[in-house]
């Protein structure tokens, strides 16, 4: 029987109602003492609280004497894991020598998975886990890859410590007395980075256009949103590439699954290697401990885009082509094989036929990636559409810089309508959004455009004279210097000229007709700031 016994705040009360328990041999299962109350489990249990009541009747101070049934830590305990339990990510608890000392559903669910053990509290985590629980608890949250059952997780850990403060008192430290573990899917992270690269649903809804082009490229979509088959999308720059890869996924089978992107010229190789296929634990000097997963293995069951394809190095096109072959693939400096089942929409604004002839695109790859292919047209043969987009942006722009939309007048539509955009859809928001931002008489005139576009007009690039003789100047050593020395002083001696000229990689890459990676590499070979 549990009881809830009121009294006045009066020294020894609850030792009194103890004594009285005790003189008839009723065994106190636990009891609970706050200010006015004293909570109290007995046994026997089939007492009755009339007879309860009798005996304490003697006792100076008792107020009232009721059952209850639970204890109030014991209800705090009972709240505390259905709450734990609506959780859908995995948690335990472990303590100092990996013991688990409480779990959540999903915990036991995923532990339990066809096991004939009937609870796991009580049982060492590393017979579950393929890693020794030592490796996970540190004096600081971590979070790391967990393999369970062979399926990977991302793995939270917080260390938890004796005493009230966590760390050092003073200049001793603390002992760790154990860690509590939330487990999360990869799909799991797949979705919450995805919902990061984009706060909001980007569908087929999103894209703005009526002119007869967008009306054949929007049936498109959705008649390859429905075939589970790779996508490569061409287009110049600013014309919406990733906004229709977002589309497809969007209108697909995989609208619930992680929808990750990544831009392949804005890293460089070994780094997008690991962005792509993750790494082993110790893999590379400065690795996490626990190793970590790539968008492939995040992206199970969702899509890939990868942007700007023609910018991945030769190696890594080899590498994805051989993934592309059968969707498996191992982690960087890793030995176990994964599967992931990912749709691949890749996208280019340059010319990948011209880069075939060339020899700087795979062959075999760009026959796996267009298997289907969207071609976005240029804003400038979509005029239809420029209207459409000069209002929905300049209600955006204003929206964002909190005051009223202004109106256009018809001459300055005339201009937009006039100009070749050859930043495409990209250049015109960023305009509007210019010319909003500087507004302060709502109303959007010619002379505002014509400054606005006169301002992002791209500069000319001074002349390099490439054919300066002076460029191939160089004092030879014939005894000291090889071929490897000589080669080296002038790579060092033409990017030190041109540099300066072409400020950055992508410039100087165009320029010279090589990789971005290439010449970021090179740059950083010849200690040349970039």
């Amino acid at each position: 029987m549990r009881l809830k016994i009121e009294s006045t705040d009066r020294l020894g009360i609850s030792q009194e109602i103890l004594a009285v328990f005790a003189s008839l041999s009723w065994d106190v299962i636990a009891i609970e003492v706050i200010t006015n109350f004293t909570y109290v489990h007995i046994k026997p249990e089939h007492l009755s609280i009339t007879e309860v009541e009798y005996c304490l009747k003697d006792i100076n101070g008792i107020i009232s004497c009721r059952p209850i049934a639970l204890l109030p830590t014991q209800r705090r305990e009972k709240h505390l894991q259905v709450l734990l339990d609506r959780i859908p990510d995995p948690i335990i608890d472990i303590d100092e020598n990996g013991l688990i000392l409480a779990v959540n559903r999903s915990a036991e669910n995923l532990l339990l998975d066809g096991s004939v053990i009937t609870g796991v509290e009580g049982l060492v985590i590393d017979q579950f886990i393929e890693q020794s629980f030592k490796t996970l608890v540190t004096n600081k949250p971590t979070s790391c890859s967990l393999t369970i059952d062979g399926q990977s997780y991302i793995a939270d850990v917080s260390p938890i410590f004796l005493g009230e403060k966590e760390g050092k008192v003073g200049n001793k430290k603390q002992k760790i007395s154990g860690a509590v573990i939330v487990l999360r899917t990869m799909k799991t992270l797949g979705n919450q980075i995805s919902l990061l690269q984009s706060q909001k649903d980007q569908g087929i809804e999103s894209i703005i256009g009526q002119s007869s082009k967008m009306k054949v490229l929007i049936e498109q979509t959705l008649r390859y949103a429905e075939l589970d088959l790779p996508v490569l999308i061409s287009g110049e720059t600013g014309t919406g590439k990733e906004l229709i890869a977002r589309a497809l996924h969007t209108a697909s089978q995989r609208e619930k699954s992680p929808f990750l992107a990544i831009n392949c010229a804005a890293i460089s190789e070994h780094l997008l290697e690991s962005e792509l296929f993750g790494y082993a634990p110790g893999a590379f000097t400065g690795a996490q401990k626990g190793g970590k997963p790539g968008l492939f293995e995040l992206a199970n069951g969702g899509t890939i885009f990868l942007d700007e394809i023609a910018e991945m190095s030769v190696y890594l096109q080899a590498k994805l082509l051989r993934f592309l072959q059968d969707f498996k693939y191992r982690r960087v400096g890793g030995t176990k094989e994964l599967v992931a089942n990912v749709r691949i929409i890749s996208a280019s604004h340059q010319n990948l036929t011209s880069l075939l002839e060339k020899k700087l695109f795979r062959e075999d790859l760009f026959y796996r990636l267009n298997v289907l292919n969207l071609d976005l047209p240029p804003l400038r043969d979509r005029a239809d559409d420029i209207s459409l987009l000069t209002h929905y942006f300049i209600d955006n722009a204003a929206r964002q810089v909190n005051q009223s939309t202004p109106k256009i007048t018809e001459q300055a539509l005339g201009t937009l309508l006039a100009y070749h955009w050859p930043g495409n859809i990209r250049q015109l928001q960023n305009i509007l959004f210019r010319v909003v931002a500087l507004d302060t008489k709502l109303l959007i005139e010619k002379s505002d455009l014509v400054t606005a576009l006169s301002q992002l007009e791209k500069p000319s690039l001074p002349s390099d004279n490439l054919l300066d003789e002076n460029i191939y100047q160089m004092e030879v050593d014939s005894h000291n210097e090889d071929w490897a020395k000589l080669k080296a002083k002038f790579e060092s001696q033409l990017l030190n000229k041109l540099y300066p000229l072409y400020p950055t990689t992508r410039k100087l890459a165009q320029r010279l007709n090589v990789s971005h990676n290439k010449i970021a590499m090179k740059l950083r070979e010849h200690k040349i700031a970039n």
